[in-house]
């Protein structure tokens, strides 16, 4: 049992941060679900943006779909359902395994969408009617606009990946939404069983401290978010409220790990992966991240229940000079706007390639 056998025996789901036509075609992707036990993926736009330029895959596809006049924005959908359709049906029997807690491929909704509530809740719809995949989530941001997208979505029915979570309290703000959706179509006597992950970025935390913090605390701060994060999210499991939709029949929004790549060159590839052994989450692992993992990788203690250590490696930060609460909101507007570049980077990638 290699690593990442180890980890996802330990009761985490290990996702795929990445996707190419390619990968899905030749066998790579199947592979991954049978040796490395990746049980789901995640895409992005920079994803397909450099799936699309890097090689030809898609070409030919691009080509007719722009002779039929079908429009970029368009055109990326058709393609991005299209890679996202089989590779949901290689995932299908963890799936239906799994009665719908695993098995998930996820979809973002234009980041130009971002401050426009109805807007981001008629592409979720759309979309996620379009490609007719049971185990498909639609990621929308976790942003104050996205926040009531997120649960009117849930209320329509659209399994929701929440991205762009950092703090706690965006996390529990997310969860809220979920909640709120939940609850709206039991009180409507509608199935209340939809599903969702909330994505809580890591590594971004530390890259963005990294010449604010003496020696001793670098490489902690993101870290001691997740342990706050996933503290909040073991009491949220237990709460009456929670308690009460799971006895409908509700299975839990689960949290997620997400950015757990390691960008600090002293650090193992395993840094995040190995301190974020828990059950009941998913972590979604960039392709080169995973493989090595798979090979070197070293899951240990589970992260604790109770956060651990990390409030006070979070006061020793904030004794520092950091402002945590301040810095988080930044991180998630800077994630917004790295999200609408990249969207616009995927446009002019198949304007150039039409």
């Amino acid at each position: 049992m290699n690593p990442a056998q180890r980890l996802h025996a330990l009761g985490q789901s290990l996702w795929l941060d990445n996707i190419t036509r390619t990968m899905v075609a030749d066998g790579t992707l199947a592979r991954y679900i049978d040796t490395i036990a990746v049980t789901g993926l995640t895409s992005n736009p920079t994803i397909f943006e450099q799936a699309i330029a890097k090689g030809s895959a898609y070409d030919g596809a691009i080509k007719a779909k722009a002779a039929a006049g079908i429009d970029h924005e368009a055109l990326f959908f058709d393609l991005a359902i299209e890679d996202l359709s089989a590779a949901a049906q290689l995932f299908r029997p963890e799936f239906e395994r799994t009665r719908g807690v695993d098995g998930w491929v996820s979809l973002e909704v234009s980041p130009l969408l971002a401050d426009d509530t109805a807007g981001t809740v008629k592409a979720a719809i759309a979309l996620h009617a379009k490609a007719a995949q049971p185990n498909l989530y639609i990621k929308i941001p976790g942003t104050p606009a996205g926040l009531k997208a997120i649960e009117d979505a849930i209320a329509a029915g659209v399994p929701v990946n929440v991205t762009l979570l950092f703090s706690a309290d965006q996390y529990a703000a997310a969860a809220e939404a979920w909640l709120r959706g939940v609850e709206r179509r039991l009180a409507a006597g509608l199935d209340g069983n939809v599903s969702s992950v909330a994505s809580v970025f890591v590594s971004r935390w530390d890259g963005a401290v990294k010449d604010a913090l003496p020696a001793a605390l670098q490489n902690q701060l993101g870290l001691a978010m997740m342990g706050r994060c996933h503290r909040v999210y073991r009491e949220l499991l237990a709460s009456p409220r929670w308690q009460k939709v799971v006895a409908a029949g509700v299975a839990p929004q689960r949290l997620l790990f997400a950015s757990t790549s390691t960008k600090d060159p002293v650090l193992p590839d395993g840094y995040y992966v190995d301190a974020l052994a828990a059950p009941d989450t998913v972590n979604t692992i960039p392709e080169k991240t995973l493989l090595a993992y798979a090979e070197r990788g070293n899951p240990g203690a589970l992260l604790a229940g109770d956060g651990g250590n990390a409030e006070a490696v979070l006061a020793a930060i904030t004794a520092a000079g950091v402002d945590i609460d301040a810095l988080a909101v930044k991180l998630q507007r800077d994630g917004a706007a790295s999200f609408v570049k990249s969207w616009n980077d995927l446009l002019g990638c198949l304007a150039a390639k039409a």
